[in-house]
């Protein structure tokens, strides 16, 4: 088999994880498209390993190898990642990544723009005014 099969798969597995990661709101459906993009990177290791075992006379199978520790970091990271989403569903109610604001901030807190803290500050004044 040539090495072009497995690098133009790869490539495409890879681009689809990229619009998936980009185009994507849900959590869940970023995380698996990581793991598309993930998976197109080990396929590609693995291609390359065994292309360049047929030059090579003393083969180390290193493509292989980083390969396994990928999939063992990947699968800690799938893990940790679908708790913290699953975590911010609860405490939140949605998974969708537009929706989500900074972990101190409060869901009542609204930012009006640049102008909100000049906003606010004028309208303490006039609070304190008519009081």
């Amino acid at each position: 088999m040539h090495l072009a099969y497995p690098a133009v798969l790869s490539a495409l597995l890879f681009c689809t994880g990229l619009y998936g990661v980009l185009a994507r709101r849900n959590a869940i459906l970023v995380l698996m498209s990581v793991e598309l993009m993930l998976n197109a990177v080990n396929l590609n290791l693995v291609a390359f390993d065994v292309w360049l075992s047929r030059t090579a006379a003393e083969t180390l199978h290193s493509g292989q190898a980083l390969t396994l520790f990928t999939i063992a970091i990947a699968a800690a990271e799938i893990g940790i990642g679908l708790a913290i989403v699953l975590a911010v569903h609860r405490n939140r109610g949605t998974a969708d990544i537009d929706r989500l604001r900074d972990a101190a901030e409060s869901p009542d807190d609204s930012d009006d723009g640049p102008d909100s803290d000049a906003a606010g500050a004028r309208a303490a004044e006039k609070a304190e005014v008519t009081a």
